[in-house]
């Protein structure tokens, strides 16, 4: 327990340490001991900017989260310490101060004087994927009796910077995926310890990155922009107040680094025994760039490293290791060999029946045209001068490495996975007495860590791109897991970045493809997708319900305005054909019917399957039959969500004219709805498990009918053998939904299932991550698609609402107020979970005895519960820790 205030935190990422901007928000968490009352009295706030105390400041109760900064806007390079405590109330005396946090202020755009270098780069170029990495030089004389030395650095392409030989700072792949025309984050680092009295040599080594290199399944060239630089400025303090500092400008040097190859996708190759050549000068503002701002999301990093699980010798001079668990990052390997040895490294998710590695599955293929190959490769040629290779300009998805070496054996203690993505704050904890589910929470958190490489990619293998889809689908899980708040506040960034002049939204955040600026693509006619583009709205309005952040929906409210009005002028002006022939005349409903634009629709259900067993595949067998089929009951559901919580994010922000207006349009959708894709009889059109789970957790349905929809989805489920039929928009919401509606029996069943398509299919198929496929390994040993591919893992989040059974009540921000519901299967004997609220840790554990289930709950201060057990009774429960024993059947 604590009496003091404490986790204390601001808006901004840092890796060394937090940098913010000139006005950070604070905040922190209440004292875990409440105080005799049980009431918070505000709070108290002291401060100092390098050394000087600021004016204390007074917070009223309750204003713990993102309180605006009190102060005058902080300047460059200042140096904060800060700290809270309880006010005193009446008699009673205040609390202990809270530990002093810190942070620094990063150098603002304004105060940037460096220029922008870029390396001198030979006429005859490569080609995207096989350019090498340049590494761009300066030198300078320091004096003794440094104090302090931070380098400010970002660049237009992925850098590393070192300073007399050490690298600076522990992030990797900076500075992270943006969408480079609009946003551009630099990165602090304290090299204080590498700088030396005399001569000193700053490093800037440079590569394609997100920025010029290869993006997508088809390995297209990203078009931000077609010239590598750089930017940079050392600033060192010394003991005697005096400042010195070093900048990017035209003295520096460009050489070829020893990395000869460097692309994020295809991978990496360094020779060292490469000679760098002659020193040329550098080319000096070459580009354009904006404005340098300092990222809300933690750094990327290096956040574990493993051993190999396994190290096999197919044949003489062939390796495959296995590290037993899919993931993103890279090898390093300290045992090169002589000097000359070439190692190759080719990285997958899956070996064949042979035991040699095979990436088909994750070909990349149009209809009608051959394959585009996948793949991932390192090179490393040794020096024979104990070099440890490991390839920071590239990045893989992979479980297996295929390592050749010809004419030197190697040593299998000498490879290590460096596990690499952002490095995101856990919050959120499951786990229960049946290994399976424990295994299904794990494999799916493993995909959601895979993808989160400073971006929400879809898969961290064949395309890597940050799907608008995706993270839609998974943010309510992601909650529960992580602190991802910053993380997904950088992303929404290059979402509005992307935005289309028309309001639609990029089927995927950084858009390397530029889709705004080229809509007569054929892929600008794919852009624009009910369940996708709605990300704009869906995941802000989540990340204000979980963490209580305002300005998170303000900040997106204007790109969430153009976005659901481009959605509704398309449903007044665009119709499905099927629709034109039933009537040439729109009937009057159908101006609220979303069905004349692109949609994906549903995407990723379980595929029939032929005569023979073949697998069939609606977009490869007849993709414009696909491209045609009315998608509009999708469309039409997701308006009607994306307007009317377009209407509650209006409430929140004040706007009450909008509130109103979207609210009454909410209506009509769902109106338009009930009469085109409903029956009287409760059934929907389309009559899949997607449409009626779409229908029923979006509230499509009448009240009067809700019973009717549920029974007709458990009809459909059990004429599938009791098995799942739905995709990719629907799959998350499928086990809440039967069980809300009274069917948890069905839902449990369907959690349970073993054959495929089901999750339990893939722990037995030994997945290690989510499937993009249901069978992702088919009953023969082959893979389809990607095996990492986080969306159906929203599966875990009824883990935690139903197993576990914490959710936030309805209405409630940041989890001010929750219910404990568990809905137990028979088989469980006991489940345990936190959460870490933005007022402190919940905790809830379960066990059952007989009859009976025994709950204990901790409720943080600032929060209120409400307790129902399985029999039907409830209870309340307010800060402290509640237990009770309650049977297990009503009437019992």
């Amino acid at each position: 327990m604590n009496n003091a205030p404490y986790d204390l935190r601001i808006d901004y990422g840092g890796d060394q340490f937090p940098v913010s901007g000139p006005a950070p928000r604070l905040s922190w968490k209440p004292p875990s001991e409440p105080s005799d009352t049980g009431r918070t009295t505000g709070y108290e706030l002291e401060c100092t900017v390098d050394g000087e105390a600021q004016p204390a400041v007074q917070v009223a109760p309750g204003q713990h989260r993102f309180f605006p900064w009190p102060w005058a806007a902080l300047q460059s390079g200042r140096q904060v310490a800060w700290r809270v405590r309880v006010r005193a109330r009446d008699a009673e005396a205040p609390s202990p101060w809270s530990e002093l946090s810190t942070f620094e202020v990063g150098l603002l755009d304004e105060d940037w004087q460096a220029r922008w270098i870029s390396p001198t780069e030979s006429g005859d170029d490569p080609g995207c994927g096989k350019r090498p990495a340049h590494t761009l030089t300066t030198r300078f004389q320091a004096r003794a009796g440094v104090r302090s030395a931070r380098l400010y650095a970002t660049a237009l392409g992925v850098y590393e910077a070192y300073v007399n030989g050490e690298r600076a700072g522990t992030a990797e792949l900076s500075p992270g995926a943006t969408s480079y025309d609009r946003t551009l984050y630099a990165q602090a680092s304290d090299v204080t310890a590498a700088l030396q009295a005399g001569v000193n040599r700053l490093e800037i080594v440079l590569s394609d990155g997100w920025y010029r290199g290869q993006v997508g399944a088809f390995r297209l060239p990203a078009g931000w922009g077609t010239v590598l630089a750089a930017r940079a400025e050392l600033h060192i303090t010394y003991e005697d107040g005096s400042r010195q500092v070093v900048r990017t400008d035209e003295t520096w040097t460009s050489t070829r680094s020893a990395i000869t190859r460097a692309d994020l996708m295809d991978g990496q190759t360094t020779d060292f025994r490469a000679v760098p050549g002659a020193e040329q000068p550098v080319l000096v503002d070459q580009v354009e760039a904006p404005a340098i701002d300092w990222s809300p999301a933690p750094p990327v990093r290096v956040v574990e490293s493993r051993t190999a699980q396994s190290v096999k010798q197919l044949e003489d001079g062939l390796w495959i290791a296995d590290f037993g668990q899919n993931a993103s990052g890279w090898l390093a390997l300290s045992d090169l060999g002589p000097p000359g040895t070439r190692t190759v490294i080719d990285y997958g998710e899956h070996v064949g029946a042979e035991g040699d590695l095979t990436t088909a599955h994750l070909d990349s293929v149009r209809p009608g045209e051959d394959p585009i190959p996948f793949v991932q490769r390192d090179e490393v040629v040794s020096a024979g001068r104990s070099e440890t290779f490991e390839p920071r300009h590239t990045v893989h998805g992979f479980r297996y490495a295929r390592i050749r070496r010809d004419g030197a054996p190697l040593d299998p203690t000498s490879i290590t996975v460096r596990v690499v993505h952002t490095d995101l704050r856990r919050t959120g904890t499951f786990a229960c007495s049946d290994d399976d589910l424990n295994r299904l929470h794990e494999i799916a958190d493993w995909s959601f860590r895979g993808n989160a490489v400073d971006v929400p990619t879809d898969c961290p293998t064949r395309e890597r791109l940050a799907w608008t889809g995706d993270f839609q689908v998974f943010a309510p899980t992601a909650t529960r897991l992580y602190d991802v708040l910053g993380f997904s506040r950088k992303w929404l960034r290059s979402v509005r970045d992307d935005q289309l002049p028309d309001g639609r939204i990029a089927n995927f955040s950084p858009d390397g493809r530029r889709i705004k600026h080229h809509l007569d693509d054929q892929f600008a006619m794919m852009t624009g997708s009910a369940g996708w583009g709605d990300a704009i709205v869906a995941v802000p309005w989540e990340l204000y319900e979980s963490y209580g952040d305002r300005e998170i929906l303000a900040e997106n409210w204007e790109a969430m305005v153009r976005w659901v009005e481009w959605a509704l002028r398309t449903a007044r002006t665009a119709r499905h054909q099927s629709r034109i022939e039933r009537s040439a005349e729109p009937l009057p409903h159908e101006q609220y019917l979303w069905d004349g634009s692109f949609h994906w629709g549903e995407w990723t259900e379980p595929k029939a399957k032929a005569a023979d067993g073949t697998r069939i595949d609606p977009v490869q067998t007849d993709p414009v039959a696909w491209f045609m089929a009315d998608k509009g009951e999708v469309g039409t559901a997701f308006l009607y969500r994306s307007t009317s919580t377009l209407a509650r994010i209006a409430r929140v922000l004040g706007h009450t004219e909008d509130a109103a207006r979207y609210a009454e349009t909410a209506e009509r959708i769902r109106d338009a709805w009930r009469t085109e894709f409903l029956t009287p009889d409760g059934r929907t059109t389309g009559d899949t498990q997607a449409a009626y789970v779409r229908a029923l957790s979006l509230g499509l349905v009448p009240d009067e009918l809700r019973p009717a929809a549920a029974a007709r989805l458990v009809e459909l489920i059990r004429a599938a053998d009791t098995h799942l039929g739905t995709g990719f928009l629907a799959t998350g919401d499928l086990l809440p939904v039967l069980a809300d509606s009274g069917h948890a029996d069905i839902a449990y069943e369907l959690l349970f299932r073993r054959t495929a398509p089901s999750w339990l299919y893939m722990l037995d198929r030994g997945a290690t991550t989510i499937w993009e496929d249901w069978e992702g390994i088919d009953e023969n040993g082959d893979a389809h698609d990607s095996l990492n591919h986080y969306s159906k893992g929203a599966v875990i989040r009824f883990l935690h609402t139903h197993t576990l059974g914490l959710r936030q009540a309805p209405g409630s921000v940041a989890w001010e107020s929750i219910e404990v519901a568990p809905l137990p299967h028979p088989s469980l004997t006991w489940a345990r979970g936190t959460h870490e609220s933005s007022q402190g840790t919940i905790t809830v554990e379960w066990r059952t005895t007989d009859d009976a289930l025994t709950l204990t709950v901790d409720v943080p201060p600032g929060t209120t519960a409400r307790v129902v057990f399985p029999d039907g009774t409830t209870e309340t429960a307010t800060a402290g820790t509640f237990r009770a024993t309650r049977p297990m059947a009503k009437g019992s």
